[in-house]
């Protein structure tokens, strides 16, 4: 039987309901969740993310302004904007997206954030505050979305197997941390395998739930997962397609013949991406909810 496609826009728009009325709430007490979003430079792909993220605040009654900088701006112009944006009421989270042009440290940019207005979840107190189980705060975005997706299909994480493949500060580490935490949506048991695990098949086909997020295309085939798992695909990427007018199409780290196996997939659009957008708002009004109650 064919795996089931887990639709992650219809439970990223779901999500973004319960937001547009925590945010309505939050309104009738006085308070405008707020979102300043950064963008150095002209990546058009950097703009493209940051139009969907303030088109989805807007759409959830969450103000958002976005500040544009030059790719020659210096870090230290970058930083003075996050410090400005730090001491400014009207917004409850500062998004710098990323990536930054090589002249300016993304650590630094980040470090500098208010922990308390981080939207993407990325400082250090909070990534430490995650490492404590205290899910109080911001959670980075596509790790927090991915639970939710496993939540919202029935597929539990508790008493299961994960194996996480991939183990970047966005995505890997962060989510083997929520999935074996003591807490809603964790208390699995987590192997996190990387570019240097030897025997990659020998860890995924021993998983009740495989989350690939290596960032290379073909990463995850259907010989490499057991019988009615759960695979969650977190890439996307760019390969040659000749006969396409843009001269490349988008793929995910799993190979489609894995839909052969599994019990439930994501695809590559509109599977983890959306959920991620949705997560970012969900952490912003959290912090609008923290700034009302005086827990900034």
């Amino acid at each position: 039987m064919p795996a089931k496609l887990i639709d992650g826009a219809a439970i990223a728009a779901e999500i973004r309901a319960e937001v547009a009325r925590e945010a309505a709430a939050l309104r009738e007490a006085g308070v405008t969740p707020g979102l300043a979003a950064i963008i150095v430079g002209d990546n058009a792909a950097s703009i493209s993310y940051v139009s969907m993220k303030t088109k989805a605040c807007a759409e959830a009654g969450i103000f958002s302004e976005t500040f544009r900088l030059p790719a020659t701006a210096t870090q230290d112009e970058v930083i003075a904007l996050v410090r400005q944006l730090n001491a400014d009421p009207r917004f409850h989270a500062i998004l710098p997206q990323l990536p930054l042009p090589p002249q300016v440290n993304e650590l630094a940019v980040i470090d500098a954030l208010d922990p308390a207005k981080d939207a993407d979840g990325l400082h250090p107190v909070n990534l430490g505050k995650l490492l404590r189980g205290e899910l109080d705060g911001a959670i980075p975005c596509t790790p927090h979305g991915v639970v939710e997706l496993l939540l919202r299909t029935g597929n539990d994480p508790a008493g299961k197997h994960v194996v996480v493949v991939g183990r970047s500060t966005l995505v890997g580490r962060p989510l083997a941390v929520l999935l074996s935490n003591k807490a809603r949506g964790g208390n699995a048991t987590v192997t996190i395998c990387h570019t240097a695990t030897p025997d990659l098949a020998e860890h995924t086909r021993r998983a009740d739930i495989v989350v690939v997020a290596a960032g290379r295309a073909g990463t995850l085939t259907k010989e490499m997962v057991k019988p009615g798992a759960v695979v969650i695909d977190v890439g996307v990427n760019r390969v040659d397609a000749p006969d396409r007018p843009s001269g490349y199409r988008l793929v995910g780290d799993a190979t489609l013949d894995v839909r052969e196996v599994a019990s439930w997939v994501t695809p590559y659009t509109g599977g983890v991406g959306p959920m991620t957008v949705a997560m970012l708002l969900v952490n912003t009004v959290k912090a609008a909810r923290r700034a009302l109650e005086g827990r900034g």
